[in-house]
């Protein structure tokens, strides 16, 4: 096992890691920039490292300062979190380079499944369905084409990247043109990648994602399925495990079939395989995460295992601890992302001090946060500021307690989504579990968005 990490990320992630490696006896590195010296990761870490300003691009993307404080501090091994260079080829490898080790996929797994484009043609030989989609478009011209071949509703998407950027639902033809362009000036500004493609839109799709381990050896399990279709703006809102409505059968016929599929390219490390569900219950692989994901809370819940920890297990060589039969999924989880936006302004991101801060507690109730009283949110990153997690026997008992949970989680000094979580959770649509990826948004009069 290893003795010493770098963590290279922030906030909650950051933290979550950090106490992983405590109680496994890893000493842990904070990699962080300027803007985040008085941040509680930075305060709870063994060692810290500053990287860089508060800008990104010249901290948490800095690979040669990552690397060199990784040197440093004589880390054996880099966690990225999610976000940031998590899905990073390039850093991945050049960590492969300098014998470090990388807490994920192989640079070489991570090129064919990180891309979107190559991963459904990785999948497709393994024996996945998937939507008609094209190969990667960078011109209007090829684009176009495409388009027509496809036809109109469909989907545009950045191959590169994630976080919902650079993904745009187009319906008409004459819209074509314009979206095509201002996605792809987004996606390359952002991921230095202006490769697009186009799929088939499903009008009611559900978003289920399967969660994937696998360690060095060609051993291999999924942990279940996670349901995130409360999205906004492509990014999700809410998740939860198992899935309501969808047959239970179903979702093992999804997993068994994803595990096969990864182990099938030599994927490692901890993984998700995301799909769309249409109306009828045929499923679609859509693309992979090859990270942790910010949602990872809710299948610890339910599986009783702690994802970060197994990270660890399988990055440092370990074989896989877990067979299929091992998991057992037990109640049911909710995790709701609670960020510094307004939603009654367009979800308009905030900025401010925290002035007063009590999360709420109690049998079943899980926050992972970074937040404290007096800490001053910074404006360079995701407005990301806790997960609240619950868990209970059962579905009903576990809305009820998040909306008591809701009610009782206080951060004061600066706007936040939890009121708006307190009227989903209330939506007669959420508490049927008749939720679908354009749910928020078909639903916003009632939700009360502007």
């Amino acid at each position: 096992m290893f003795r010493k990490i770098l963590i290279a990320n922030r906030g909650e992630i950051a933290l979550r890691v950090i106490r992983a490696c405590r109680e496994m006896g890893i000493r842990s590195v904070i990699a962080h920039s300027e803007a985040d010296r008085d941040s509680l990761p930075v305060q709870m870490a063994d060692e810290r490292i500053c990287i860089g300003p508060g800008a990104s691009g010249k901290s948490y993307l800095n690979i040669p300062n990552i690397i060199s404080a990784a040197f440093i501090s004589n880390a054996e091994a880099i966690h990225p979190g999610y976000g940031f260079l998590s899905e990073n080829t390039s850093f991945a490898q050049i960590c492969q380079d300098v014998n470090i080790t990388f807490i994920g996929p192989s640079a070489e797994v991570m090129a064919i499944m990180g891309d979107k484009v190559s991963a459904r043609k990785a999948m497709v030989e393994a024996g996945l369905p998937t939507l008609p989609g094209t190969r990667v478009l960078r011109t209007l011209a090829e684009a176009t084409e495409a388009a027509r071949e496809i036809g109109f509703p469909l989907m545009l998407k950045a191959v590169a990247g994630g976080g919902g950027r650079g993904i745009r639902l187009i319906n008409h033809a004459d819209e074509f043109e314009r979206t095509f362009t201002v996605a792809q000036n987004e996606v390359r500004e952002a991921f230095r990648d202006d490769g697009i493609y186009l799929e088939r839109y499903l009008p009611k799709a559900r978003h289920v994602e399967i969660q994937v381990l696998v360690d060095n050896y060609g051993n291999g399990v999924h942990l279940g399925e996670r349901n995130c279709s409360c999205q906004r703006r492509n990014q999700k809102v809410i998740e939860e495990s198992p899935t309501p409505i969808l047959p239970r059968s179903l979702c093992d016929e999804m997993g068994q079939r994803a595990i096969s599929a990864v182990k099938a390219v030599g994927y490692r490390n901890a993984g998700t395989l995301e799909f769309l569900v249409d109306e009828q219950n045929r499923y679609y692989f859509m693309e992979m995460n090859t990270r942790l994901q910010v949602e990872h809370p809710v299948t610890e819940l339910v599986t009783s295992l702690d994802l970060v920890k197994e990270q660890l297990h399988i990055a440092s060589g370990e074989p896989l601890r877990l067979r299929q039969e091992d998991i057992k999924l037990r109640g049911h989880a909710i995790e709701c992302r609670i960020t510094a936006e307004d939603a009654d302004k367009d979800f308009r991101p905030q900025t401010g001090v925290v002035e007063n801060y009590l999360p709420p507690g109690g049998p079943g109730v899980r926050v992972d946060s970074h937040l404290y009283t007096g800490y001053e949110i910074p404006p360079h990153y995701d407005s990301l500021l806790a997960k609240l997690i619950v868990w209970a026997e059962d579905r009903d008992q576990a809305i009820a307690r998040m909306q008591r949970a809701l009610e009782e989680f206080v951060i004061e000094g600066v706007t936040t989504t939890i009121p708006f979580h307190q009227r989903l959770l209330k939506h007669e649509g959420f508490i049927s579990g008749d939720t679908y990826t354009r749910f928020i948004q078909e639903e916003a009069g009632a939700l009360g968005i502007k």
